[in-house]
């Protein structure tokens, strides 16, 4: 995620001096991307009123209880025509897993539990960016296909990047390990590749947004337009025929 941030930067043709991101891992981001201040995401970010001109929100938006909260303090932080990078996991993220474990869980305990956290669509959360108050806001989307050896190996990659089950209404008692052999069991039957590894998806969403100022490009009054959609197009512009009428009928 470190060399998309990264690569995304470069597409914009300008210089940042006044920079900072916000993880969970300070430490492990420090070091892939250098130069940053790193600011913890807690609930209150540690962000001073208009001192940045770019801040990356790395890998915990997905986390937050109050996301647009999160966006709108990067915002206050931000100097005009300031820019806000966020990556993040969206909703196909683990799909594979939550299929199985739901199997499993309706097969040997008799019914389900929250067990993966829900995260967000692209269209929502790009609606989020405009609800903080993000100027030319973008929301991209990065598929990655992963494959483990076994399921009991993806989960244990999760439990390393911090991504266990976090839920309030999670089941608190002890899962019996017959559940996780019997998930393992189906994810193996369900989605393993020609080599016998299983795959998880992981949709990686990018946002970008712009901290409102004058300079920015300004989209046009409706019916404003010079010039016709269908001459730019070439093509012949046909007007829409009339609905039925119902008295008719």
């Amino acid at each position: 995620m470190a060399s998309e941030v990264e690569e995304r930067l470069e597409l914009v043709n300008r210089s940042f001096t006044d920079r900072a991101i916000v993880s969970g891992f300070p430490d492990l981001w420090g070091e892939l991307l250098p130069g940053f201040r790193q600011i913890r995401d807690t609930e209150i970010l540690d962000l001073e009123t208009r001192s940045y001109d770019l801040i990356v929100h790395a890998m915990a938006l997905h986390w937050a209880d109050d996301p647009v909260g999160q966006m709108a303090q990067a915002l206050h932080a931000l100097r005009p025509d300031g820019l806000f990078l966020a990556c993040m996991f969206g909703g196909e993220t683990l799909n594979e897993l939550r299929s199985v474990l739901a199997t499993a869980e309706a097969a040997e305990m008799g019914g389900l539990s929250p067990r993966v956290a829900p995260m967000g669509e692209i269209r929502d959360v790009g609606a989020l960016m405009q609800r903080a108050g993000f100027a030319l806001p973008v929301a991209d989307r990065l598929p990655l296909t992963v494959s483990y050896q076994s399921a009991f190996h993806l989960m244990h990659d999760l439990r390393a990047m911090g991504e266990t089950n976090a839920l309030q209404d999670r089941h608190r008692a002890p899962s019996p390990r017959r559940l996780f052999l019997r998930a393992a069991e189906e994810y193996s039957n369900a989605f393993s590749d020609d080599t016998g590894r299983v795959t998880a998806t992981f949709e990686i969403l990018f946002l970008t947004g712009w901290a409102p100022a004058a300079s920015q490009p300004k989209p046009l009054r409706p019916g404003s337009a010079t010039a016709r959609l269908a001459d730019a197009l070439g093509t012949e512009e046909k007007p829409l025929n009339d609905p039925p009428d119902p008295s008719n009928d």
